[in-house]
């Protein structure tokens, strides 16, 4: 197969399809996220610029992304060790430890829907943008995963320490055949789910004296992940606007998988969309604002010309009359 070919640092000769398929390849937890940074860098500078390009004949998203056999124990999901509420170091770490090994998924997850769905760009008609939204997040997890991993270690702890399970990537895995089912699912549903999660964590931190874990998990992990959400919301729309003509919401609950409950937090993801929706319709808006008050403006002086002829003709009868 291509996996030796792909096992160095991503470089301009790469498009961005290939950059993300050296990160998949990169067993190392640590150098994922290195990997994460050069691509991202090389992306946002236009060094790299084609998403796809004839290099990528032949070329698939891997089945599952390469991880080193010796850095975590996994078991099936359900069988990990309690992790607690953090009302003791030990369960503090095993709660940072889990939230490292999410992130590293995270990573491997925004890197498998930029390769699967950039090898399927046509099929799917996706904008530059989707790409673009797609290397921020990967920039993001690859970011949480350093941090967290350096605040595990403050803490007395390692990545790898604990016993962890990989159940995002089986999630990830059945929905790999669809893009609107993988946005739906991990997007809308499981890290929604954690954004419900993490305020109940983050008071728990803080309530037995751990302000530093809190902070670094209210002021930087929680906002960024909504935004996540966010972009995950904003292409199921996407999608389906494009398919159906449909409201994404109508559909996106079938596509769920285990527990079905909504997340509670879909207005404020609705709103972080909206919100950057907004940014990019400010100048358009303020255009259509400035013509309706125009608009407003005639239509008024419409009014005030109409109702002083009505005066004038008024008057007119009442002097006829005498």
């Amino acid at each position: 197969m291509y996996a030796d070919k792909y096992q160095d640092p991503p470089c301009t000769d790469d498009c961005l399809v290939e950059m993300g398929l050296r990160v998949l390849l990169q067993p190392d937890p640590w150098k994922k996220a290195e990997y994460t940074y050069v691509a991202v860098s090389l992306w946002m500078t236009g060094e790299v610029n084609s998403i796809c390009n004839n290099n990528c004949k032949g070329l698939r998203a891997p089945d599952r992304p390469s991880r080193s056999d010796d850095t975590v124990k996994l078991l099936p999901p359900g069988m990990a060790p309690k992790r607690g509420k953090g009302g003791s170091l030990a369960s503090r770490q095993a709660i940072l430890h889990s939230l490292v090994h999410i992130e590293c998924w995270a990573v491997d997850l925004a890197w498998d829907a930029v390769v699967r769905y950039g090898l399927q760009q046509a099929h799917y008609q996706l904008p530059k943008r989707f790409f673009d939204d797609f290397v921020t997040v990967a920039e993001d997890e690859a970011r949480h995963f350093s941090i967290l991993v350096e605040r595990l270690k403050e803490l007395g702890s390692y990545y790898g320490a604990l016993p962890a399970h990989d159940g995002l990537w089986e999630s990830a895995r059945e929905t790999g055949h669809s893009l609107p089912a993988r946005m739906a699912v991990e997007h809308c549903v499981h890290e929604a789910r954690g954004l419900d999660r993490l305020p109940a964590t983050i008071a728990n931190f803080r309530k037995h004296g751990d302000e530093a874990s809190a902070k670094l998990l209210e002021n930087v992990i929680y906002p960024e992940e909504v935004s996540h959400c966010a972009a995950g919301v904003r292409w199921l729309k996407y999608l389906h606007a494009l398919a159906h003509g449909k409201d994404p919401y109508a559909e996106a609950p079938n596509l769920g998988s285990g527990d079905d409950s909504d997340p509670k937090n879909m207005t404020e993801l609705e709103a972080a969309e909206d919100s950057e929706d907004g940014e990019r319709k400010d100048e358009g808006e303020e255009e259509e604002t400035k013509e309706a008050k125009k608009m407003e403006g005639k239509e008024k002086e419409g009014r005030e010309k109409e109702g002083k002829e009505k005066e004038g003709r008024k008057k007119e009868e009442l002097k006829k009359e005498e």
